[in-house]
């Protein structure tokens, strides 16, 4: 129940502002869990997936698709290592229980799903459904 609450306070408060997360650990290209702060003594665990980028999946359906999942990973362990403070806005309701889709920005400010998308780590996504990653080259 409890766990219901802070996560209904965090998309609630994702519509007015930005939240800081400190992220706890990566679970791949695009999600990582992490502690949100909602208010001084409010806060919640969540895994967060980044609104704005599709990356490959680490049990994806081909080699080529796997071992870009690894390089995505390793990149978004860089940006945002576990431990760093990331702002999270534009703060939406998942398709998993738990998990919350977000803007999200690192200390200085960059957008992580933009340096992802511009390193070719990762593609430009707004929802629907996402293309297969074993037709595509990969680096």
């Amino acid at each position: 129940m409890v766990a219901k609450v802070a996560l209904g306070l965090i998309l609630l408060s994702g519509v007015a502002h930005a939240l800081p997360a400190t992220v706890d650990y990566i679970i791949d290209g695009d999600t990582f869990g992490a502690t949100v702060v909602m208010a001084p003594d409010i806060s919640a665990d969540v895994r967060v997936r980044i609104i704005n980028v599709d990356t490959p999946e680490i049990h994806g359906n081909c080699t080529s698709e796997i071992n870009a999942a690894y390089r995505a990973k390793e990149r978004i362990a860089q940006l945002i290592p576990v431990g760093s403070v990331v702002e999270l806005s534009e703060i939406k309701d998942d398709k998993y229980l738990g998990r919350i889709d977000a803007r999200v920005r690192d200390g200085s400010g960059h957008d992580i799903g933009a340096i992802l998308t511009s390193e070719k780590l990762g593609r430009a996504y707004n929802g629907g459904r996402r293309a297969s990653w074993c037709d595509m080259p990969h680096k």
